[in-house]
């Protein structure tokens, strides 16, 4: 008897080779299949007759074949379908269809679903690439009731045209029918009364297959009850484990460290200036929780700017006067050597004497054994360095407090890596990153960390004034930035690619139109008028849709200081540089040697020059938002007028359009984070595959924000047993679930 633990490959007309091909899509149970959703629903339900069809509408039909042909034109073949109803015909029509070619035969009856486009006056009506499905001879044949006649569920493909929709839709039907009143509950009976959510069988029954009457609007954007229950489920398990691991963290053995007056005036020592309300804020919390005897596990974000890197140092010196070192993890050897060179300016200006340490990769051997020596026998107190300070080798002789920096950039494994070097006690953990994350995702990728907010910027740091400006104003930009060096000021110019090759050429983030429905050819002038206009044309849509050549850094800075910013000094950096060369490029622009810095994204985040009042970013279009934003936060550092001029060639996506609008209008990191989540997706904006978000099978955490809020109390409150229903059932009821299948999928406990 089949049940939701069942391997895939046993289920009727699946076996072992269909299995394996399954798995490579993460399909290995019964559960797993049945958790393959539509992606989206066609109503089928009311089948039209040809004379109510209007074009622009998307509409299913039932109609005979009546023959087909395959058009050979210049560009690509196409396959022709005539279908009909009565006396009248609709032809549907498929680009490079010819491997439909032998499948329809006339008489045969086929349900379509598709945009309705043409006129009935003139050659009728017709439909490009509608959905087509054969429907059975016999109709008494129960399969035919899954294609017409209802809301039909519509899959994402599992691997070729073996696995089509209609192939899915039968495997689901059956199973569902197969395990009628066997697909037991996951969450607490009482949970799901109170919260008036369906039951699991049910839900999964209404979200493959819909009854007639579902709004399709509440379809589409998977909010009927049946998926909310689903969503709700899966965003509740995600926030049981964080609670479970935030708990758990609790009962472990940590340092507790004191804060006598000494402290206090260690910290008070090196503060460059009078601290914000949010500085303070958030000290006051990381030190309040540096004083339990339990693991620190916080996180820090605060906009640009914002004055995280104080804040840490703070946090650092607490340690390090209580007898303990420090590590700060940085994700670049350029950010590592900007924090090793300013916090060793701090505390040299407070007259306090503290051994910090640079461990990085491109080190030579010699000085590698140097600094890991003294990270062993505690001579450093300070340790600042990449991923080199999470390797075997590196063994500290009291690690009190780690400090991640630009956590988005590390795996979820780095860290908790860097948590467990080796000591009597778990040290500190404080994860900072000055990309502001929207609360949804805080919630699922670090909620099993308190979260700190900077929300202020310090004293002196100026509004940006942030301009848009096509290519064909260049002249105005360079003339502008030539002002800002003259008033001894300094500049950035940021391209995205460092050379010119066609490898270098990002794709395009829109794409050309569908060809045509071919013409029938003419002759004469008639004709040879037409091939002029239509190589005209071509020339426009290759215009528009070829990949542009962009300009690049290396190419930039070699025409512009012969140019627009000659007599300037010019600096050239980028990623292929190696440590050292880039270490004294950045070293000569904070000096000033340097007047403008052509650079790629490599000077993205961390690097500070608050001489630096100009940044100009070509191609601006090509970068996404959290770039941007990051790329201005390197100016406005200090006292004067800064502006950021953000530069774009040609035609501009609506993406693009978008970023850029949203860059003009605001200089808050947490509005534009929440824009960058809304275009890209929870998937794109961080890296989260390899930052630890689980490959969710429903939810989705930008539409879902609401659900993911509801989750996370609910999950609370389970453990709490808040609402009293933590019954022995239902706590056996949901370690089975977050032990047995949860923890297979996403592995969360096991990580914590």
């Amino acid at each position: 008897m089949v049940q939701l633990d069942t391997p895939i490959q046993f289920v009727r007309g699946i076996g072992p080779q269909i299995a394996a091909t399954l798995a490579e899509k993460g399909i290995v149970t019964v559960e797993d299949l049945l958790f393959h959703l539509p992606f989206r629903y066609e109503d089928r339900a009311h089948p039209r007759a040809f004379s109510d069809l209007k074009a622009g509408e998307m509409a299913a039909v039932i109609a005979e074949v009546r023959g087909t042909a395959t058009l050979k034109t210049r560009n690509m073949p196409i396959f022709e379908m005539t279908v009909g109803q009565n006396l009248e015909t609709l032809k549907c029509m498929w680009f490079r269809g010819t491997y439909l070619e032998g499948r329809f035969k006339p008489g045969q009856m086929l349900a379509l679903y598709g945009k309705v486009e043409g006129s009935r006056s003139t050659k009728g009506f017709k439909m490009i690439q509608p959905q087509i499905e054969v429907l059975p001879d016999n109709p008494e044949d129960g399969a035919h009731m899954l294609e017409v006649g209802r809301i039909v569920p519509v899959y994402e493909s599992l691997g070729g045209s073996r696995f089509s929709s209609r192939w899915i839709r039968r495997v689901q039907h059956n199973l569902l029918e197969e395990l009628r009143g066997r697909i037991p509950e996951t969450l607490p009976p009482a949970m799901v009364e109170r919260l008036g959510l369906p039951s699991r069988e049910e839900s999964l029954r209404l979200a493959h297959f819909p009854p007639v009457g579902t709004p399709m609007t509440a379809l589409q954007a998977f909010a009927t009850p049946a998926f909310r229950r689903l969503i709700f489920e899966e965003l509740f398990y995600l926030e049981f484990g964080l609670e479970l691991k935030r708990r758990k963290l609790k009962e472990r053995a940590g340092v507790t460290f004191e804060t006598g007056e000494n402290v206090r005036e260690a910290l008070r020592q090196v503060l460059p200036f009078h601290p914000t309300g949010a500085q303070k804020r958030a000290l006051g919390e990381i030190v309040g929780d540096m004083r339990q005897s339990s693991p620190m596990r916080r996180l820090l974000q605060g906009d640009v700017g914002a004055g995280k890197t104080i804040v840490a140092l703070q946090a650092m010196l607490v340690a390090i006067e209580n007898g303990y070192q420090a590590a700060l993890m940085a994700p670049t050897e350029i950010l590592a050597t900007q924090h090793s060179l300013g916090i060793r300016k701090l505390l040299e200006k407070s007259g306090r004497k503290y051994k910090v340490t640079l461990l990085t990769g491109s080190l030579d051997e010699d000085r590698k054994k140097l600094a890991r020596r003294q990270i062993y026998n505690g001579t450093a107190q300070l340790v600042i360095g990449t991923h080199a300070l999470i390797e075997e080798k590196v063994e500290f002789a009291k690690l009190g407090l780690v400090v991640v920096d630009e956590q988005h950039r590390f795996g979820v494994l780095q860290r908790f890596r860097m948590m467990k070097k080796p000591g009597d006690a778990d040290p500190d953990v404080l994860v900072m990153t000055a990309t502001p994350i929207p609360r949804t995702l805080a919630l699922s990728l670090y909620g099993d960390l308190d979260v700190s907010v900077l929300d202020e910027l310090p004293p002196g740091r100026t509004p940006i004034v942030t301009k848009h400006v096509q290519d064909e104003r260049e002249d105005e930009v360079w003339k502008l930035l030539r002002q800002q060096i003259e008033r001894g000021h300094q500049a950035y110019i940021v391209y995205p690619v460092i050379e010119g090759s066609k490898d270098d050429q990002p794709e395009l983030d829109f794409a050309p139109p569908e060809p045509e429905e071919p013409a029938k050819p003419e002759k004469g002038k008639a004709a040879k008028g037409k091939k002029k206009a239509k190589g005209k044309a071509a020339d426009k849509d290759k215009e528009l849709f070829e990949k542009p050549t962009l300009k690049s850094a290396t190419e930039m800075y070699e025409r512009l200081r012969t140019t627009h910013l000659s007599g300037l000094k010019l600096g050239l950096l980028h990623g292929r540089l190696d440590a050292d060369e880039k270490d004294v490029i950045m070293r000569r622009f904070q000096r000033g040697d340097i007047d403008v810095l052509v650079s790629t994204t490599v000077i993205e985040v961390g690097v500070d020059v608050p001489n630096a009042s100009v940044m100009v970013i070509e191609h601006a279009e090509r970068f996404g938002l959290a770039q941007l934003h990051q790329l201005r936060g390197r100016v406005g550092r200090g006292a004067a007028k800064s502006y950021c001029i953000l530069m774009t060639s040609g035609r501009v996506s609506p993406g693009g359009e978008e970023r850029i609008a949203a860059m003009v209008r605001t200089q808050n990191g947490f509005e534009l984070a929440e824009i960058d989540l809304e275009q890209r997706g929870p998937g794109e904006v961080f890296g989260t595959k390899q930052a630890g978000l689980p490959d969710f099978r429903v939810a989705n955490i930008v539409r879902d924000r609401g659900l993911l809020e509801l989750a996370k109390g609910e999950a609370a409150g389970f453990v709490e047993n808040k609402h009293g229903e933590t019954s022995d059932e239902a706590k056996r009821m949901v370690w089975t679930q977050l032990r047995g299948p949860w923890q297979r999928r996403y592995g969360l406990v096991e990580v914590g």
